[in-house]
């Protein structure tokens, strides 16, 4: 995550209105958009020095000369050598190397007094900020464990989400003497808290159910919550200790002693806070929510309690993960029960019918409607929905993968227009079909939820007794609204019953591919058949046209005496049967193409163009047309003796559909690519755009039997029929009068 300097966050209408209805100047962007990392100051109980590239202090903390014994002034531009010792900064540059992290603890000894010292980088800076020690040294670990281990034991045996979280606060609690610790859970990366968890002194007032408003924590501090696991405030009327020898304010991010926001103290004022810690609970990285602790007087934690809270808001995120997976886990069981009918029966036929479901839909995810986007096509089953607000739902879909899933709970929130179409839906989850829209959509209407706030969530502002500042609620401001705009929340369960349905469709998608497979081998068996059918019957029928050929030739030589008609029918008779022993010849070829296998390799088309030309280039030279070879080198992977039968057929055309004056041209080319794509280009007589198709159809002619060298038709689709046995594809370019273009790839 970033550290937020970049973004310029502004409030919404209501808490520009809440700023008007409190009669205060005060402007809440002012806190959205504090640079909180860079507010050039510590907190006055630690010291901090920032090392440049050159081994010297760049920038150093007012307190230096009372915890360090070193004026400011002399400590800026000092060698960190001589400051720190030479053990002591090797021992600095030793700690940021580990493969720790970014930053690390290590205990310092300097001018015979002992430190903390936190080390990170920072703006190109070696940071170490010095904390003197206020725990036994040497650092005992035999001592410290037993009540960590013990308190995390305890975690252990929570089975939800707030039995965890409140043995979670009891421990802390124990572990750093605070008066409250309370365990806040966020509704969305950006939204108010609940309080789900607390342990409290016996003289405050319990905070337990209150919710308070996201703006009580703004969007900057929440990504530095990701960033830190842990933020410690010792006094919130601390002295802070500037920093001073560089104009622009040090990024202290990744700070142990950063000051705090003058927003964030009027804040702990006025609930009567004096010291506190806040302890981030991640899932996947994001903010899931907080362990907040309050003190009535000041309070300073040693390194040693700091590690443990810290290594207790670690595990405790990892266990409120395993929680939800195994909350997920029921949850994807329950699915399978529930998609057991769909999955039985003539629902496996297609993913379509599984689509067409919609009861089923309906049963697998508690909702209001369920729509089905498909193939551009949009169902509606249950509530009626408004189709421009549909339409305006997808566009602000975000792009999904295949099975995965979104959701939002408060559409309103997306965009303002949809809080007219809350009572018909407030909120969405959708399941990706594929990657090219077609998805499924459980659709709820709002929830009319009450809420009990610590305040009014319309006023974030008031004025406050320090000036005009952010001064938020005491637990005694409570305030009780209902929530418009939002359905009920998404689970964890309904996102995976919603995965596990996803999962299904693209079961029976597979399926029916498994079958359409079958069906395609089955297919191609009865061509295999057709193919040898056409063989044999082709052979069969060459015999008798032989005699019909031969019984005419001898009457006409027995018979030299015939008349002319007569002799002239017998004459036809013996162009018919040669023209249909041509044609039986052409076919049985044609279907030998289908036969066999293809012994592919790697074929130089220069070598092949001109093998070709051996048998066409007789033709070429009688129509007087040039041949441009391909360049050398170029290769495709191809059978040779079907590319050479492809070109001879290619070639042979260009020279009967030659134009009728020169020059008359063909080029031989590659264009290349994944498959390459090889061209014969000619500049002849064209192919009129409406016959484009039909040249591709075996003994398909466009012109006289005996026009343009004759022939049978078969040229074309012989090439057609090679270019599909290697998985390419034909197709062709022409313009009347102006020439041909035949484009063909070979597959890989």
């Amino acid at each position: 995550m970033g550290t937020g300097e970049d973004n310029l966050w502004q409030p919404d209408d209501r808490s520009r209105a809440a700023e008007v209805e409190s009669g205060t100047p005060f402007d809440l962007s002012l806190c959205l958009n504090e640079p909180i990392h860079r507010l050039g100051g510590i907190q006055s109980y630690g010291a901090l020095v920032a090392i440049d590239a050159d081994g010297r202090v760049a920038v150093a903390s007012s307190n230096c000369e009372s915890l360090l014994g070193v004026p400011t002034a002399s400590v800026i531009g000092m060698s960190a050598e001589v400051l720190l010792g030479s053990a002591g900064l090797a021992a600095v540059h030793a700690t940021l190397d580990a493969p720790t992290g970014d930053r690390g603890v290590l205990a310092l000894t300097l001018a015979d007094r002992e430190f903390d010292a936190t080390v990170y980088r920072a703006d190109g800076h070696v940071v170490v900020e010095l904390e003197p020690a206020t725990a036994e040294r040497p650092f005992v670990f035999s001592h410290f464990y037993p009540a960590v281990r013990a308190a995390l034991v305890k975690l252990q045996h929570g089975r939800t989400v707030v039995d965890v979280c409140a043995a979670a606060v009891a421990e802390i609690r124990a572990l750093t003497g605070y008066d409250r610790v309370v365990a806040y859970r966020f509704e969305g990366s950006a939204g108010p808290g609940e309080v789900i968890a607390e342990s409290v002194a016996d003289e405050l007032e319990p905070w337990l159910g209150l919710w308070f408003p996201a703006t009580d924590i703004p969007p900057q501090a929440r990504r530095l919550y990701e960033r830190n696991w842990i933020r410690v405030i010792h006094d919130v009327d601390d002295d802070t200790a500037l920093l001073a020898g560089s104009t622009d304010p040090l990024d202290l991010s990744d700070s142990t002693l950063r000051t705090v926001s003058g927003f964030h103290l009027e804040y702990l004022r006025n609930i009567g806070v004096r010291s506190s810690m806040s302890v981030s609970l991640l899932n996947g990285g994001r903010l899931w929510g907080l362990i907040a602790c309050h003190g009535l007087a000041p309070r300073k934690l040693s390194a040693e309690v700091r590690a443990a809270c810290e290594f207790f808001g670690v595990t405790l995120s990892l266990q409120l993960a395993a929680l939800q997976e195994t909350e997920a886990t029921t949850a994807r069981q329950h699915a399978r029960t529930a998609l057991f009918s769909l999955l039985i029966g003539p629902h496996t036929a297609a993913p379509e019918t599984l689509l067409a479901s919609t009861g089923e839909l309906a049963a697998l995810v508690a909702c209001d409607a369920v729509v089905v986007r498909l193939d551009g096509q949009t169902t509606v089953t249950g509530a009626p929905l408004d189709e421009v607000a549909l339409a305006e739902l997808w566009q602000h879909v975000p792009a999904l993968d295949s099975g995965q899933v979104w959701s939002c709970e408060s559409l309103a929130e997306l965009d303002p227009a949809f809080a007219a179409h809350a009572t018909e839906f407030s909120g969405v989850l959708v399941l990706a079909l594929d990657g090219t829209g077609n998805l499924v959509a459980w659709v709820r209407r709002e929830r009319r939820a009450a809420r009990t706030w610590a305040t009014d969530p319309d006023l974030p502002v008031r004025l406050g007794p320090h000036g005009q500042r952010l001064t938020p609620r005491g637990s005694s401001a409570v305030y009780q609204a209902v929530v418009r705009g939002r359905c009920l929340p998404w689970t964890t369960g309904d996102a995976t019953v919603a995965e596990e349905f996803g999962h299904a469709v693209r079961t029976a998608a597979l399926r029916r591919a498994t079958q359409l497979t079958t069906l395609n081998d089955e297919l191609r068996r009865a061509n295999d058949d057709l193919d040898t059918f056409t063989h044999v019957a082709a052979h069969e029928m060459k015999e008798p046209l032989r005699g019909i050929s031969t019984t005419a030739a001898f009457i006409t030589e027995d018979a030299p005496d015939l008349d002319a008609t007569t002799a002239r029918r017998l004459g036809t008779i013996q162009k018919l049967a040669h023209r249909m022993d041509e044609l039986i010849n052409s076919l049985l070829h044609f279907a030998q193409l289908g036969q066999g296998a293809l012994h592919r390799t790697e074929v130089d088309l220069r070598e092949a163009t001109e093998q070709a030309l051996e048998v066409a280039g007789i033709r070429l030279a009688e129509h007087d047309v040039a041949v441009t070879l391909p360049e050398p080198g170029l290769t495709v992977s191809a059978d040779a003796e079907r590319l050479q039968e492809i070109l001879v057929n290619l070639l042979v055309n260009a020279a009967k559909y030659a134009k009728p004056s020169p020059p008359r041209t063909v080029v031989v080319g590659v264009v290349p690519g994944t498959p390459p794509t090889v061209f014969v280009r000619d500049n002849g007589i064209g192919i009129p755009e409406a016959h484009q198709e039909d040249v591709f159809r075996l003994f398909r002619r466009l012109h006289p039997r005996d026009s343009h060298g004759g022939g049978h038709g078969a040229g074309l689709a012989i090439v057609d029929r090679i270019v599909e046995r290697h998985g390419g594809h034909l197709w062709l370019e022409s313009t009347p009068a102006e020439g041909t273009t035949v484009w063909f790839t070979l597959g890989e």
